[in-house]
């Protein structure tokens, strides 16, 4: 698969009629159409919504690209393939609602903005009320979108120094946009006002105010009656509940989640699909316990974790390998559960989750499922935007669904490798789609040396150790990017030169070049990465069989350390 833009394969349109987008891949399972302008991104956006190719998963529009996501690789590759056959019609004008929000113009940045535009401060004000916003696209949170007006009439930079944390609430300005952050998070902005308006509530039928396509109506009020949340974040499994038939939470370790298969499709609201990050290991254990691969099983950081039954349960442990063991309701007696195998947990016994010896995470399914409420269709939690249950407190209750109509497994080999640190784990990349963006010695450098995995990585993303001996990943291309779609698995780049790999909770729009995506095969072997393992990049059409090889000298740069 060749890596930076090209045109989409077939004939070209005749006639005058607009050239198709080129198609930059991100990995093998989605691509960016490189539509060049918002008024040609809101074209393909909104005929793609209303039209999915056979397979299509997700659809993303940003400044300037439309991000693509697929069931599967051929599913993409088909759909790549027909771009030149599609011809979306003219844009039309917003068809959304009308939606006014109330702002307090008393920001910090209000008299910066002044003096960058050249008005008045109240000039700044009637720029702002005196025109009609377009929602053109969503990302960076939930509830967040991207507003712009004819003719630009706010045009201002970022602030040079971001801030580590923007008041829910707080109306904003950057470049030629204007949005609101539903709540409080980092960000460069320029804050201009602030509004009471609750952009995101997972409570209501359509949980963000505004969608694509929405006008957008500012309104200059002194006082406002009430103040948004800064708050709202996942959530709460109520403790008080003993249902008979549950599993109590006695301890829940370093960090337990509840997790399925995710919430796919929603990123225009800023909603990234989450789920577990090691997916065959967790579809093992409910298949061990005879489950659809789609219940909610319990995703368990580095052991702890001890729970009790309330009623008679069978369990299933797969991902990272684990001791675990049973107490029977005396505590007089134990013995071993197995790993990979169903086992029984009767009414008041109780299990006991050791540190992994290998890896990071370990699946818990329950015959039946973990039964928490839903949250836009899903029961996962997702640890950037706080959408779903938080994760699990001592005391909790966590009820289990009905036992479905089908028998236990026999034990199983584990579905995912977990590397046990003896060797440097080889990830295999498809290269794009900004790797163009970078040098030649970079892409070099991403492949030939061994990257160690930092203590700070998460499920949002696995960071890497800042290489003591240089060879960072340097840019071909000074000016900024604008933000576009991502795919779990990219690589993107920051101004460190040190990439960040996407996990299961990235954040669905990025600022930053990627310059490749991890195999989606190997993604669970990525979450798997503990701290200080040692990672290699791959070419994929250069990829051995074995995702381990053996370390050697030449593997790590001089002055490289474990």
């Amino acid at each position: 698969m060749s890596s930076g833009p090209f045109p989409a394969e077939g004939h070209r349109p005749s006639g005058g009629a607009p050239a198709s987008p080129a198609v930059r891949w991100a990995g093998t399972k989605a691509f960016l159409l490189d539509c060049g302008s918002l008024p040609e991104v809101t074209r393909w956006h909104a005929h793609l919504a209303a039209h999915p190719f056979p397979g299509q998963t997700d659809v993303l529009a940003a400044a300037a690209t439309v991000l693509v996501s697929f069931v599967s690789a051929r599913a993409a590759r088909a759909a790549a393939d027909a771009i030149d056959s599609v011809h979306p019609a003219a844009s039309a004008e917003a068809q959304g609602k009308t939606v006014e929000i109330p702002v307090v113009y008393d920001g910090e940045d209000l008299a910066e903005v002044a003096r960058l535009t050249g008005l008045s401060e109240q000039g700044v004000v009637d720029a702002h009320t005196g025109t009609a916003w377009t929602a053109a696209f969503g990302g960076f949170a939930p509830g967040f979108v991207y507003l712009v007006a004819p003719g630009d009439p706010l045009d201002v930079p970022r602030r040079d120094t971001p801030r580590t944390a923007v008041p829910a609430g707080s109306v904003a300005l950057a470049g030629t946009f204007s949005a609101v952050y539903p709540r409080r998070s980092p960000g460069g902005w320029q804050l201009i006002g602030r509004t009471d308006a609750v952009l995101w509530d997972e409570t209501r039928e359509s949980p963000t105010l505004i969608r694509p396509g929405d006008t957008v109506r500012y309104r200059a009020v002194r006082e406002l009656v009430s103040v948004a949340d800064d708050d709202a974040a996942g959530a709460v499994i109520a403790p008080e509940t003993a249902a008979p038939h549950a599993l109590t939470v006695d301890h829940p370790g370093t960090q337990t989640l509840v997790q399925d298969l995710g919430r796919p499709g929603l990123g225009d609201l800023g909603v990234v699909a989450s789920g577990a990050t090691d997916r065959p290991s967790a579809a093992q254990a409910n298949r061990l316990v005879g489950n659809p691969e789609d219940r909610a099983v319990l995703e368990v950081l580095l052991g702890g974790l001890s729970l009790t039954a309330r009623g008679h349960h069978v369990l299933a442990l797969a991902g990272a390998p684990v001791t675990a063991t049973i107490t029977d309701a005396s505590g007089e007696h134990t013995r071993s559960a197995p790993f990979c195998a169903p086992f029984a947990l009767y009414d008041g016994e109780r299990l006991t989750l050791d540190t992994p010896v290998a890896g990071l995470r370990c699946y818990v399914a329950v015959r039946g499922g973990v039964d928490v409420p839903e949250v836009l269709g899903s029961r996962s939690s997702d640890v950037m935007s706080g959408i779903g249950p938080r994760p699990l407190a001592a005391g909790e209750n966590l009820p289990v669904g009905a036992a479905p109509r089908r028998a236990v497994g026999l034990p199983e080999a584990p579905a995912t490798p977990v590397p046990d640190g003896d060797g440097a784990v080889s990830l295999r990349i498809s290269l794009g789609p900004r790797d163009d963006w970078f040098t030649a010695g970079s892409l070099a450098v991403l492949t030939g040396r061994t990257w160690r995995v930092g203590s700070d990585s998460n499920r949002v993303g696995v960071r890497f150790e800042e290489p003591a001996g240089g060879q960072r990943l340097e840019r071909a291309r000074p000016e900024e990017l604008a933000s576009e779609g991502v795919a779990a698995g990219s690589l993107q780049v920051p101004h460190s030169g040190v990439p960040v790999l996407f996990l299961a909770d990235h954040p669905v729009t990025g600022g930053y070049p990627v310059i490749a995506v991890v195999a989606p095969e190997d993604l669970p072997l990525a979450a798997q990465l503990a701290p200080g393992a040692a990672v290699c990049f791959v070419r994929d059409d250069d990829a051995a069989e074995p995702p381990v090889r053996e370390t050697s000298p030449s593997d790590t740069p001089s002055g490289d350390t474990a």
